[in-house]
Order: C-alpha cells, then structure tokens, then sequence
C-alpha cells in the first residue's frame, strides 16, 4: 500500500479540460493532463484492498463490475506513488496492450467498483492510466518488440478494431504470422472510423498500428472479405481465421416521413466528418454538415453524444438529444444500482457540457418517444413531432414504454442523427462462412472458447457478443489470441 490512510488524506483530484467554448472551435483532444506530484497523490489514494474489486472483469444484472482487462491497478497505483514510472508501464502491458485507447475513451468501470467509492470518491485510476503510457512513450519505452522465433502458422484477422488488434498483437507475440484485413482506407476499425478525433486523437491510433507493423503484423486495407475476397481463400490460405468485424449493422426508425430528406445514420454522420477531417482538414467539404442547421439527435447514448458534439464544431443552429430513458438521479441508488455495479448517476458528458455552454442548457430530452417526421415542399425534414412516455410494469410483468397524453410536442428540424445502436454484425461474411447465429444475430462462439461451429473459424469482439465497450473488445481479442494459439500448437502460454 503507498500510503494507508491516503484515501482520507487526500481528494479525488480530475485534470483540468479545455474550456468548452474555445474546444468547440477545433477538432483537438480537450483533456488536460495532472502534474507528477499530483499523480503520486491520486496514486496514494488507492486502498491497496484485500479484495480489488476494481479489476473484478465481470457483468452482473447488466451493469459492468471492475476492469475486463483486469489491469492490476492497486499494483501501478503503488508504483506511481513510488516514482517507478517503468515498472508501472511494464505491470499495464502485462493485461492491457492498448492503454492509450483505453485511457481516451474507455468509461472507466473499474472507478465505479473502487472500494474507495462505498465512502467517498473513487480513485482517479484512468487519468493514471493514460498517464503511465504518455510517459512510456515519451520516454521511448514503447518500441517494436517482435518475437524472437516464428511458428510457421499463418493467422487472417478480419477486422482492425480493438478486438482485432489486440488479437493480432497476441498472436505475433507468440510468434505466428498475422495479416490483418480492413475494409476501410485506414486501420483501426471504430477507433479511427467511429470515435471523433477530439476522443481519441487518430495520431494516437496510428503510433500503435505502426507498432505493430514494425513487431510484423501485416495490415491490408481497402479489403472487404466477402466481396474483395471470398471466405473460402482464406480457410485455403490460412491455419485459423478470427472475425473481428463488429457490430456495424445500425439500428433505424420505423416512423412516418423516415425517407425524407436531411435524416441520416450517426455513423454515417460521424464517419463523413472524420474522413474529411483525416484527409484534407475538412477543407474538401465531403461530409455531411450541421452548420447553421437545426439538429435533432435520437438517442441517448455514446454515439448520439459524439453527434452533438460534432454539430456543435459544425456550427450548428441548435442541437437537441432524444433519449427514451428518464433522468438519471443525482446520486447511485443503492437498492436498484448498488456498489460495485457502474453507478448510473446524472453527469454531463463532454458534448452536453459544451452544449450547456454555448446554448446556456443541457442539450438533452429526456424520456422522449419521436412520433413522425414532417418534411418540407422539397422533400426534407423541416420538424419532428414527439411524446413523453413513461416506462411501466403491465399486467403481465413486462416493462413497457407509456405515451403521456397532453405531451405532444412539435420540433423544428433541418437535420436529423438516428443513433439508437446496433443490430449485431452485417450479413455477408457470416453467410459466406456459414456460420451459427446467436438469438440476438450475433455469431455463436461461447466467451472464453471463441471457436465457432466452422473448423478453423473464432470470433470476438463486438462481432460475437454484440455492441459493447473497447475495454471489452480488447479483452475478447486477447482472449480469442490464446484460443487460436492453442487451437494452433496444442498448448499456449498466452494470458
């Protein structure tokens, strides 16, 4: 323990952001970042506990209890303290390979399950995350480090997101040769081509491919199996194949006036925006634009989030988020959200907090139900016609959404986002394998095992158990990593 009584001692301290008015005029990170000195002390607070909930890795009632990646946090917090800052580094590599992505974007779980959290405020364990490896890179610890042997087996990775890379980064670490298949014009999955710059700087992702490349990971982009290449070449030309292709396949709205003008898929939305900004600055105009736009977005997650924070560096009009759920309460429940669940409290994420700023409120509707879309003599959407609704218990158990009569409500619209999640995994390479489905679309491959009902064939990642968290992807990957291994040599001395 670095010091025993330092979660008493000291507060929660958060690095500073960027002021929301002046980030929205550029496409730059806006965290901030704690001094040394500062980062000791955050360390200092950790409990060193007998039972470090913090990096349990588990789900429970679905809500997500410490670390996927189990990162050993008590042991990096003591070493922080300590002043071992590559010892620390060397304990995050241990069950992290991306702790950059994870330090970005990664909703922090492990905080929420911090014993330190059942009498005040939680150890601040991502800041000290994201800066162990900003140090290792500084410092030149993080370099190319290809295996010493290789295997002879060739391993084809479908998909360049957490999960594939993490699974190829593995796989090359136990020496077999892996290619890594994109259909996107850069690597990185829903780390480049999903997640706004200003989350995740795309610099950030491409250090690490370069990473791999140079441990000799082959990556091919502009590749979609199925269509550029069949399934079937790749069982001929490969001792394993891993699908890591995501959960890509959005859910839409069945609401009158859905084919007007001006309403778009989020990620279609999100992705113009980044592929603009990557290749020219924004300066070819190839994206969709919310300038001087009024913006509705339906949906109160993630993705809807990063919507509103896109509109707002547009220059939007206004921006409004739909959300069907109610208000979060101010503090955890501790009956229906106990500790060491994720606690489900009232915050207000980056994009609200500039919305707030620049339009003086939350940007946030909340239980809110869109009836029909309303267009224009041109054919686009010019409003949006919604309801209140309150969620209930019927007669026979179930929990349904109520319409509140006398709620009706009318919105003027020039552009609408619909991010209301994903469906599960596109159809095309799951046909061409021939692989089994699980209820909810998904390919059927058990956590833990990965393999598939195709000789050959794992899964992982959002591709096998649907739309979930990076942490939780990379954790997928890793895992699937020391299946292929086995499946490969017999035994794996894989984590």
């Amino acid at each position: 323990m670095s010091t025993p009584t330092g979660f008493m001692e000291y507060k929660r301290e958060l690095p500073a952001d960027r002021d929301p008015l002046e980030r929205i005029k550029d496409w730059e990170e806006f965290h901030k970042h704690l001094s040394e000195d500062q980062l000791r002390t955050q360390g200092a607070r950790c409990m060193d506990c007998g039972t470090p909930y913090c990096h349990t890795g588990m789900e429970l009632n679905g809500s997500v209890l410490g670390c996927p990646v189990h990162n050993l946090i008590p042991e990096w917090n003591n070493l922080i303290y300590r002043g071992l800052w590559r010892e620390a580094l060397d304990r995050l590599h241990k069950t992290n390979n991306f702790p950059e992505f994870t330090g970005s974007v990664c909703p922090a779980p492990c905080e929420g399950s911090c014993t330190v959290g059942l009498i005040g405020e939680p150890v601040t364990i991502k800041t000290i995350e994201k800066a162990i490896i900003d140090r290792g890179f500084e410092e030149g610890w993080v370099v190319p480090e290809p295996p010493k042997k290789r295997t002879g087996k060739r391993v084809a990775i479908v998909g360049s997101g957490p999960a594939g890379l993490a699974c190829a980064a593995q796989l090359n670490k136990a020496g077999h040769t892996v290619t890594v298949y994109e259909r996107a014009d850069r690597i990185g999955g829903l780390l480049t081509y999903g997640i706004p710059t200003m989350k995740l700087d795309k610099k950030v992702v491409q250090r690490r491919v370069d990473l791999l490349a140079a441990e000799g990971v082959q990556f091919v982009t502009n590749t979609e199996i199925g269509k550029d290449i069949p399934a079937q070449q790749l069982l001929d030309e490969f001792d394993a194949v891993v699908l890591c292709g995501g959960a890509t396949k959005a859910r839409d709205v069945d609401i009158e006036g859905r084919e007007l003008g001006g309403i778009y898929m989020a990620m279609d939305y999100l992705n113009s925006t980044i592929k603009s900004y990557l290749d020219s600055g924004l300066a070819d105009g190839n994206y969709i634009s919310a300038k001087d736009k009024n913006v509705i977005v339906i949906g109160g997650g993630d993705t809807g989030t990063d919507c509103v924070a896109t509109a707002l560096r547009h220059g939007c009009k206004s921006v409004t988020q739909f959300g069907t759920h109610a208000k979060a309460p101010l503090t955890r429940d501790p009956i229906t959200n106990p500790w060491p669940q994720f606690p489900n409290v009232y915050t207000l994420d980056y994009a609200q907090e500039e919305a707030k700023a620049l339009f003086g409120e939350d940007p946030r509707a909340f239980s809110v139900l869109t009836k029909k879309f309303v267009g224009d003599e041109n054919g686009n959407v010019k409003e949006l016609h919604t309801v209140q609704i309150e969620r209930i218990v019927d007669e026979t158990g179930r929990k349904i959404y109520k319409e509140i009569p006398g709620t009706e409500k009318v919105w003027p619209a020039d552009l609408v986002l619909i991010a209301i999640g994903f469906e599960g995994p596109e159809n095309t390479l799951i046909d061409q394998f021939g692989l089994e489905r699980d209820r909810r679309s998904n390919v059927k491959a058990e956590y833990g095992k990965y393999r598939t009902n195709v000789d050959k064939v794992f899964a992982a990642g959002d591709m096998r158990r649907g739309q979930s968290l990076v942490v939780w992807a990379i954790n997928e990957g890793r895992e699937a990593a020391r299946e292929v291994d086995r499946y490969l040599m017999g035994s794996t001395m894989l984590p």
